[in-house]
């Protein structure tokens, strides 16, 4: 479900550039930014970094799209999100006592050793800087159309496969419970 809800601006901006093309596409998603990040607030009383930061972009460079009639700065939102994002998460590197990749995931996952964090971040970090420098690419060497898909299924799915093979390498990494560890012992013998 969170899902869905950090990528609806993006879907509804596929479907309306489908449908009406980039310009109705861009003040789509700006509206559908400001509703994302108004009802998160509304049910949580809060605001989520991520979309507060996608919310800003989309309204300068979707609105500079719109006040100037040229998609091209819309084209650079993907690029200084993910390169942003590159900066804040380099940053926790060397502010603060955790990296952002540590804050967010060691609720759900205990590794073996904590030096494992900083390689994970750095990780996502270069990822970021590549993501920015592969949508520069497609914005200005394909076509609007080819861009908008993309942006959507591009996009998404290189940030799967990234995510997946994260997951393979921190197997290696997780410290189970005894409880875990008794489970799976047993189920190996049977």
């Amino acid at each position: 479900m969170k899902f869905l809800f950090d990528f609806f601006p993006i879907l509804l901006f596929f479907v309306a550039y489908k449908v009406y093309g980039i310009f109705v596409a861009t003040a789509v998603a700006i509206v559908a930014s400001c509703i994302q990040v108004g009802w998160f607030w509304f049910k949580n009383h809060r605001v989520e970094n991520m979309h507060l930061i996608t919310l800003i972009l989309i309204v300068v460079l979707g609105g500079a799209t719109l006040i100037l009639q040229d998609e091209t700065f819309i084209k650079w939102k993907p690029t200084v999100v993910n390169w942003a994002f590159a900066i804040a998460f380099l940053g926790s590197q060397f502010i603060g006592k955790k990296t952002f990749v540590q804050r967010m995931m060691e609720s759900n996952i205990r590794l073996k050793t904590d030096a494992i964090w900083p390689r994970l971040n750095m990780a996502w970090v270069l990822f970021f800087i590549i993501m920015g420098v592969v949508n520069l690419l497609v914005a200005f060497n394909f076509s609007t159309d080819i861009w908008v898909n993309f942006k959507l299924f591009g996009m998404m799915g290189l940030t799967l496969i990234f995510v997946f093979g994260q997951g393979f390498y921190l197997v290696k990494y997780i410290e189970m419970d005894k409880d875990e560890e008794t489970q799976s012992v047993s189920s190996d013998s049977n």
